[in-house]
């Protein structure tokens, strides 16, 4: 919310913390975006996570994943060939719990996501931004 971006759709994990994790996230729009829970998210690889990601609708512009690592962090480094400042180096050293990493990709439909394809622009961590 603090970076002024709202999902059109959030991805959550069926997992129990997950759940958690999400309520406290969508308090901090006004309008949350729509939820759909996936139990393929949980304990998800690189590949098993693209291909979750790869059937979100082409409407879609903004996409939030909610799952667990080392998933996510693995996703992270897969999606992104470059970062802003550091980003990567820090990912790579560590993605904390709860962390938020922000991803910039210019593909037509979210099925061409591929790895090295996105721009790391922000970390977040419960801690501060990075």
């Amino acid at each position: 919310a603090d970076l002024d971006c709202l999902p059109g759709l959030a991805l959550c994990s069926t997992a129990v913390r997950a759940r958690r994790t999400w309520e406290l996230a969508a308090a901090q729009w006004g309008t949350p975006p729509p939820v759909r829970f996936d139990p393929r998210l949980y304990h998800a690889d690189v590949p098993g996570l693209l291909k979750v990601i790869r059937e979100t609708p082409a409407e879609v512009e903004t996409l939030l994943l909610v799952g667990h690592n080392p998933g996510l962090e693995d996703l992270v480094l897969a999606l992104a060939d470059d970062g802003l400042d550091d980003l990567l180096d820090q990912v790579r050293a560590k993605f904390p719990t709860n962390a938020v990493a922000v991803l910039d990709w210019r593909g037509a439909t979210w099925h061409d996501l591929l790895p090295g394809a996105a721009l790391l622009t922000s970390v977040t961590v419960p801690r501060g931004r990075r």
